[in-house]
């Protein structure tokens, strides 16, 4: 059965009751979507899952207008039973059989070579079926959409690929690294989309595909619903953690003052994490909590 409070419908496994602070938690959620961007870890999720939205950005990144996309999957989970797996944001294929991953990147750390690097290898990993031939590997891309220009060099993208380095030309295995960098948000179409990535009103926004999906999710009773639950169970993933570790509440509230200060030095959410002993995507949802609360 579902319950309505403060405006938003909640559903039966939500309702606890001994939960008495659920409609001020409901309600501060709602405030935090009305900051939140595409740039934030929480709403890029919800805006990509319209497919639309993920082709229109890799068009525009790609400058290949008729690239249809004809499956994404939101936080594929890659596993990897003798070293460390992955969740990836988005992970694309289009109709020409081509395999993208597309991140978006708060801090620099997170966005390093290495771990493009590593992205672009687990993907290769979980491509071939056994017994495939090699020379049947799709083309692929690792496109990290970051909110600094993490390489440095002032350029609003940067395409990254191998070379023979003897002479000069490129080694066609097909593997694609691309930096965007959003804080260029110049007048064109890539300078565009970065701007509407940084929106919080969709009004503002360039593209009508993206500002769509971002009304829907801010201005309409069932995206805003959808918006809370999704949060709401990353507060419970917080809280279930702490129980199955006998915690209690003022030990969390550290755990997220201490993550809240190592993001402000600037450490990766993967490593504040670590250091909390809390979940990454609960530190994350403290992280775009406060980013929201302070604009």
């Amino acid at each position: 059965m579902d319950i309505a409070v403060g405006g938003v419908c909640l559903d039966s496994r939500t309702i606890l009751p001994e939960d008495n602070g659920l409609q001020a938690r409901y309600e501060k959620y709602k405030n935090i979507i009305k900051n939140l961007t595409i740039m934030s870890d929480v709403f890029m999720r919800n805006v990509f899952k319209k497919m639309e939205c993920v082709e229109y950005v890799l068009q525009i990144i790609l400058e290949k207008k008729n690239l249809k996309v004809l499956e994404q999957v939101i936080q594929k989970d890659y596993k990897n039973l003798r070293g460390r797996s992955a969740i990836l944001d988005c992970v694309v294929r289009d109709a020409d059989d081509k395999r993208f991953d597309v991140e978006i990147q708060q801090d620099n750390e997170g966005a390093s070579p290495k771990r493009a690097r590593y992205h672009s290898g687990l993907m290769d990993m979980n491509t071939l079926n056994p017994g495939q031939d090699f020379d049947e590997l799709p083309q692929s891309y690792v496109i990290f959409i970051t909110r600094e220009d993490v390489l440095g060099y002032g350029l609003p993208i940067y395409h990254i690929s191998r070379k023979i380095n003897e002479i000069d030309k490129e080694f066609r295995d097909e593997s694609h690294i691309i930096y965007v960098n959003s804080q260029i948000q110049d007048d064109t179409e890539l300078g565009r989309l970065m701007h509407d990535l940084h929106c919080k009103n969709a009004d503002e926004m360039y593209s009508e595909v993206l500002a769509r999906c971002v009304r829907e999710l801010k201005e309409t009773q069932e995206g805003v619903d959808s918006m809370c639950r999704e949060m709401d169970e990353i507060y419970y993933e917080g809280i279930e953690f702490g129980e199955k570790r006998g915690l209690e509440l003022g030990e969390m509230k550290a755990k997220k003052e201490t993550a809240l200060s190592l993001a402000e030095m600037g450490i990766s959410v993967e490593k504040i994490a670590q250091a909390v002993k809390v979940s990454a995507s609960v530190v994350q949802k403290w992280i775009s909590e406060e980013m929201a609360l302070v604009k």
